[in-house]
C-alpha cells in the first residue's frame, strides 16, 4: 500500500507524513526529495512553478511510487498534489494508492508557513498553491482537518486504514498486527 499525504503548504504533510510511516512501520519519501535544483531556486525567490516545471517532478514521484509498488513495499509519500490531473499522474497505473489530503482554512496554514525558517518555500506562494488547488471529493481521499493535533489525525488515518485492511484494502505491516 502507498499512502500520499496531500495539502498545501503548511498543511503538515512532512509532520504527519513522517509520524504516519513510524507509526506503520513504513518507508517514507518527502516531495521536496524530487524537485530540482531550478525548481527549488524559483520557490526560493517566491516565483509559482508552472505545469511544464512540476512536470519532471511528478514524473519522478510517480517512478518512485511505482518503484515501491512493483517491490511490494508499503510506503508514505508527501506531495502538494494540488491539481486532480497531477494526482492521476502520481497514481500512474498502481493499484493500491490511499490519498490523505490535509485541508484547513488559509489562516492557519499562512501562520504556519510563516513561523517557518530554512525551508525554500517562499511564503508568499501559498496563495497561488491555493488558487492551484482542486480539493479531491471524499471519493478520492480522506480528508482530514488540520487544526486537529498531529497524533489526532495519525490515529485517525491508521484506523481508516486499518478498516480498509479489514475489508481487503490493504494497510502496513503495522496497522494490521494491530
Amino acid at each position: 500500500m502507498i499512502a500520499i499525504v496531500m495539502g498545501v503548504s503548511g498543511s503538515g504533510k512532512t509532520t504527519i507524513g513522517e509520524q504516519l510511516a513510524a507509526r506503520l512501520g513504513c518507508g517514507f519519501s518527502d516531495a521536496d526529495e524530487f524537485h530540482g535544483p531550478a525548481n527549488k531556486a524559483k520557490m526560493s525567490a517566491g516565483i509559482a512553478l508552472t505545469d511544464a516545471d512540476r512536470e519532471p517532478w511528478l514524473q519522478a514521484m510517480h517512478e518512485a511510487i511505482a518503484d515501491q509498488a512493483r517491490q511490494g513495499n508499503d510506503h508514505v509519500f508527501t506531495c502538494s498534489a494540488l491539481k486532480r490531473r497531477y494526482r492521476d499522474v502520481l497514481r500512474g497505473d498502481v493499484a493500491d494508492v490511499k490519498l490523505i489530503f490535509l485541508d484547513g482554512p488559509r489562516e492557519v496554514l499562512a501562520e504556519r508557513v510563516g513561523k517557518r525558517r530554512g525551508h525554500f518555500f517562499a511564503a508568499t506562494l501559498l496563495d497561488d498553491q491555493l488558487a492551484n488547488l482542486e480539493p479531491p471529493q471524499a471519493d478520492e481521499a480522506l480528508i482530514l482537518d488540520i487544526r486537529k493535533t498531529p497524533d489526532e489525525i495519525v490515529e485517525e488515518i491508521v484506523q481508516v486504514l486499518s478498516a480498509g485492511d479489514r475489508e481487503g484494502g490493504g494497510a502496513c505491516e503495522a496497522s494490521r498486527r494491530e
